[in-house]
This record gives C-alpha cells, sequence and structure tokens, in this order.
C-alpha cells in the first residue's frame, strides 16, 4: 500500500473531526471581564480598567440574552472579584464553551526617565571612588493613542491550546472517546483543531474590528500574542482591548453609558457576524 494511499485513508477517517472544528454550532458563549478585584489592570485619569471591563461585558451579556436567544452566556466574573487566568479558561472548558471572548481596555506604556541627583562616594579597594546617583522616574502621560485592536493566540503557545484540546477532547469532539492518547492519530486530529480554532479566532477577531470601524474608531488590526487565558482554553477566542485609557477623550467614551453601549454592540455584532459565518 502506497504512502499516498495510507495518508488518504488517515484524512479520510479524521474528516468527522475537521468538520467539527469548523462548523461546530455556537450554543455557549463565555464573556470574560479582564482584571478584577486586587489587580485593577490600566488606570486613567478616572476609572480603572477592571471596572470599565465588567460595565462593558454585563452589557453584551445583556444584549446577547436579549437577541441571541439560542445562546447560552457564561460569564467569568459578574463581580468586583478576582478570578485567575487559570480560573477563566477553566470555566469556559468546564462549560464546554464554544467561543471566549476577553475584554480588555488599552494603555500605552508608562515613560521612564533617571533624574540625576548627586554623587555619593564608595569604597573600591583602597580608594574612595564618586559614584553618580540616579532616580527612576515614571511618567503615566496622556497619549493620543486611540483605536481597538485584537489578540489571538500566539503560535509560541500552542502547545498549551493542544494540551487543553486533548484534555477536553470529548468536548471538542462531541463524541465521547474518539480520540484515543494511544492512538498515533490523534496528535494530528489535535494539531488539525488547533489550526481551525486558530482561523476561527482571526475570523471572530476580523468580525469584531470591522464592526468597531464601522463606528468610526480606528482599527489596529488582529494580531497573535501568548496570552495564558486564550491559550488553556479548547475553543476559539480572542481577547478585545476597546480603548487606551490613557487617552482622555477615550477614557471619557468609555465612561459614558453610551460609549460602553457602542462598544457592546460591536462587539455583539462582531459574534453575530462570526456566529452566522460559522453555522452556514
Amino acid at each position: 500500500m502506497g504512502y499516498k494511499y495510507i495518508l488518504f485513508i488517515i484524512c479520510l477517517g479524521m474528516l468527522p473531526f475537521f468538520a467539527s472544528a469548523n462548523g461546530k454550532k455556537i450554543s455557549k458563549i463565555v464573556l470574560d471581564a479582564g482584571h478584577g478585584g486586587k489587580d485593577i489592570g490600566a488606570r486613567g485619569q478616572m476609572s480603572q480598567e477592571k471596572n470599565l471591563t465588567l460595565a462593558i461585558v454585563l452589557r453584551l451579556g445583556r444584549i446577547m440574552n436579549d437577541s441571541m436567544r439560542d445562546v447560552q452566556v457564561i460569564y467569568t466574573r459578574t463581580t468586583d472579584d478576582f478570578p485567575t487566568l487559570k480560573d477563566r479558561h477553566e470555566i469556559a472548558n468546564h462549560a464546554n464553551a464554544d467561543l471566549f471572548l476577553s475584554v480588555h481596555i488599552n494603555s500605552t506604556a508608562d515613560r521612564v526617565s533617571r533624574v540625576f541627583e548627586g554623587y555619593r562616594t564608595v569604597k573600591k579597594g583602597h580608594k574612595h571612588v564618586q559614584q553618580a546617583i540616579y532616580r527612576v522616574v515614571r511618567q503615566h502621560e496622556q497619549y493620543t493613542a486611540k483605536g481597538t485592536e485584537t489578540y489571538v493566540l500566539g503560535l509560541h503557545r500552542n502547545s498549551q491550546k493542544e494540551g487543553a484540546i486533548g484534555e477536553y477532547s470529548e468536548n471538542v469532539s462531541g463524541q465521547a472517546g474518539l480520540l484515543n492518547e494511544n492512538d498515533p492519530q490523534t496528535d494530528i486530529i489535535i494539531a488539525q483543531y488547533a489550526q481551525a480554532f486558530l482561523k476561527r479566532s482571526v475570523s471572530l477577531g476580523t468580525d469584531i474590528e470591522r464592526q468597531f470601524e464601522r463606528e468610526g474608531r480606528p482599527n489596529l488590526g488582529v494580531k497573535q500574542k501568548g496570552l495564558e487565558v486564550l491559550a488553556g482554553s479548547a475553543m476559539p477566542g480572542v481577547l478585545v482591548e476597546v480603548g487606551f485609557i490613557n487617552n482622555p477623550d477615550e477614557e471619557a467614551y468609555m465612561n459614558s453609558p453610551s460609549g460602553q453601549q457602542e462598544i457592546a454592540l460591536a462587539l455583539y455584532r462582531g459574534i453575530r457576524a462570526y456566529k452566522y459565518d460559522s453555522e452556514r
């Protein structure tokens, strides 16, 4: 039996898995409000990331419950508490969710500088020498950066994603016992799921960014990053940065009821577009 024929038989046997990874009906979506509790996230002049993410996620959940009744909304938090990153993806895995969406607020990096303060005398061997003294100053400046960006899982964390898929293989495949760790085909199947989930995550991120762009928000793109909260979840997922908290205009927008509603609606419309495309 030739190599090409063997490969064809293997791929034919895996077609149900590939179809499931690319066309599973979406019935459960996890909404994750970034940070919380002791972890405040990024700071603005008048607000903290943890509070803004929660407000936006709760609005999004209400919209989905009203307008997407065939989908169950699952939250990682609904109050000012702090589930760990592992807790967050475990909530999604144990719920057998089909999609994971994490909402965050962006901030440009602080400007770090060293300020000269004088000299001190230190002993080096038999000599005393003058040593300069500097103080490190961090300035949390107001910047003009604005817009939204979405992250999908970076490839260097792909092994963790595959581990989650293997651990929750019954959820992923929808059929008990079909992924056997002793079967050499299993690694191929899991890798195919991981690739399909990445493709789906990019599609979801693109749909979401397109909706923000329609609202006049700058689209900073869909990017890859090795994020724990995405790596440990056995499903497609994205992390969305919905604005810059250290831009005063963006911060005011994200604190306003109208701004939060607009953000939540853009997220909902992106999810809706993705769901429609996935289930066709």
